[in-house]
């Protein structure tokens, strides 16, 4: 939902898989939110599939139409227009076995990289268009993935990129094959590691709410709000306000980032250490110190961290996009760190002079993000062994978080309240449970041993999501357990409970959020010298077993007769007397 506004934009992706000879129309529906009683219909635009298969793409702006189905419609005038760009994917796969050649063939020229006469790679660079090879790039990069040569193929693309360049201020920074396949690259494998450097930030970032800007042209008086004189501020004082706030994320980003040496992945600092080499070794001299970093820099930097920062609901690090006041700090930042991926050239303070109250934490910035690659790229070839052997041995959580097991001993019903809640963790290798995500380990699944897995119908334990997994224990005796999700895509089901002197008032559920809005009053009645303090708890609903307690505010009735009102952020605590709480927090600090 896109709050108060006339021009929306998305920017959003959703995906229809259309049978063989499938005849209904694709409809999108415009709506209007509304709290307090039913969604108005603004229109909508019916799309021809038919149409669709013979031209493949339409793209541009589609107006509206009314829906005399529609009980609550609009008839009369312009209902407006959506722009939309709509693609029909035609797509054949066939078994395995009959791509069995070609990736050998692959496979069998990377191994050789530059030294074979193999030309199938560089075919494949020089004759993808630009509107496929992000998809040929992520598809390219999963084989060689599964066939352990990522960084092989990536190593012999920075090699033909190399060969074929000779000015450095353009090195990898077009959508090349090479730039694609290594974006792609730090997407599958160091989405973790990302999330563990940013998350800290961006949540601060849009817990803050603060009115940043930079720019003079674009300072707003309205949006600045007053000062504790309670007089409006001036436009100097804003954007020194901007420039402090902004100097304090950027600080603590880069201060996280030089810490994180040892949680990259060692396949991705393998990776970097393999394109310094080849940097180094075309560029050498003086005069191109710093390409090296550069070359690092330009994906790390421009193509993984600022996107994110920028866009962070896009790299799972927010459910929703940040709003109109919030939007603006996230870009501002964004374009600090790339500042810093770029070394500070004169280039980039020249593009947008008004950023030059960043400079002392941007030039701050350059020495340790060149003191961090240096470290990062410090890998042996057997120290990276003993990495990713260690790290086969702990196996890295592809997945994790809290679920419901059900294990069946013997014959008897299904019965939704045998369901056990554990934590669970997902590698490539095996499937564990625990009590919490510190205890050992109570159970585990080795991936190889499980035979089948397949969902339940809901009827069976009523309720969606229970996947049933058939596998063998270390005897060898078959086994079957019935997992349920209770938080898809790292979500909770969330409700408020205010409790005062006896009386409980609860808001209703949101389904499935980390950031839910309620919007919700309620009123309880103060008695004169009333000490009872207000609770207000939160509350992860859950079908099959009993409530999560989330944690709770406790509001001092007494200091709230002196202030008359309290507004803000205020943290959850834990409560001792709950025997289903939450002690662990899995982020720095408890949520608020």
């Amino acid at each position: 939902i896109v709050k108060k506004s006339c021009y929306p934009r998305w920017n959003e992706t959703f995906e229809f898989e259309l049978q063989e000879g499938a005849m209904e129309a694709l409809c999108l529906e415009a709506w209007d939110w509304d709290l307090v009683s039913r969604n108005d219909f603004l229109g909508k635009v019916v799309i021809d599939v038919q149409r669709l298969r013979v031209a493949q793409q339409e793209e541009g702006w589609f107006r509206l139409q009314p829906d005399q189905s529609k009980s609550r419609r609009h008839d009369e005038g312009n209902l407006g227009s959506l722009q939309l760009e709509v693609r029909l994917r035609d797509e054949t796969v066939l078994p395995s076995s009959y791509y069995q050649p070609l990736v050998h063939l692959l496979c069998h020229e990377v191994k050789l990289g530059m030294q074979g006469p193999g030309q199938l790679i560089p075919l494949i660079k020089e004759t993808t268009s630009t509107e496929c090879r992000q998809d040929v790039a992520m598809n390219l990069l999963k084989l060689f993935l599964g066939q352990g040569l990522a960084k092989d193929f990536l190593d012999l693309l920075f090699q033909l990129e190399l060969s074929r360049t000779s000015e450095t201020n353009t090195l990898f920074r077009s959508n090349s094959l090479a730039s694609k396949s290594m974006e792609s690259f730090l997407k599958v494998t160091g989405m973790q590691y990302l999330h563990g450097v940013l998350v800290p930030i961006i949540n601060k970032v849009f817990e803050e709410k603060k009115y940043v800007e930079l720019d003079p042209s674009k300072v707003e008086v309205e949006d600045v709000g007053c000062s504790g004189l309670h007089r409006p501020q001036t436009e100097a004082e804003v954007l020194e306000q901007s420039a402090q706030t902004l100097r304090a994320h950027l600080g603590a980003l880069l201060s996280a980032l030089s810490r994180s040496v040892r949680a990259c992945p060692a396949v991705v600092r393998a990776t970097f250490r393999q394109l310094f080499g080849r940097v180094r070794e075309r560029f050498p001299g003086a005069q191109h110190e710093n390409v090296p970093f550069i070359a690092v820099t330009s994906f790390l930097c421009l193509r993984f961290f600022s996107p994110a920062i920028m866009s962070p609901k896009l790299f799972h690090l927010r459910e929703r996009h940040a709003d109109a006041r919030t939007s603006r700090t996230p870009l501002l930042l964004a374009k600090a760190v790339q500042n810093v991926g770029n070394m500070d050239t004169p280039a980039s303070r020249a593009k947008e002079a008004w950023m030059e109250p960043l400079q002392p934490t941007v030039r701050q910035g350059v020495a340790q993000l060149k003191d961090f690659i240096i470290k990062l790229v410090d890998i042996e070839e057997k120290d990276e062994l003993d990495l990713q052997r260690t790290l086969s041995l702990q196996a890295p959580p592809v997945k994790e978080g809290p679920l419901f097991i059900h294990r069946t001993k013997g014959k008897g019903p299904l019965m939704s309240s045998s369901f056990k809640k554990l934590y669970f963790s997902l590698t490539t290798e095996a499937l564990s449970f625990a009590k919490t995500p510190s205890s050992k380990k109570s159970a585990l699944i080795k991936l190889a041993n499980i035979w089948a897995a397949e969902k339940v119908e809901e009827k069976s334990f009523g309720s969606l999501h229970v996947m049933q997994v058939i596998y063998t224990d270390d005897a060898g005796r078959p086994q079957t357990a019935y997992l349920q999700c209770k938080d898809r895509n790292g979500a909770s089901d969330p409700f408020i409970r205010v409790r005062y002197k006896g009386r409980t008032q609860e808001t209703s559920i949101v389904k499935k959020s980390c950031y839910p809005r309620w919007n919700e009053t309620f009123e309880f009645e103060l008695q004169e010298g009333a000490m009872e303090a207000l609770c207000v708890e939160a509350w992860d609903w859950d079908l099959v077993s009993r409530n999560d307690f989330l944690g709770k505010v406790v509001i001092d009735v007494q200091r709230l007769r002196v202030a008359q009102q309290e507004e803000g952020w205020f943290r959850l605590q834990p409560d001792q007397s709950k025997s289903r709480r939450h002690d662990d927090y899995p982020m720095e600090s408890p949520p608020v």
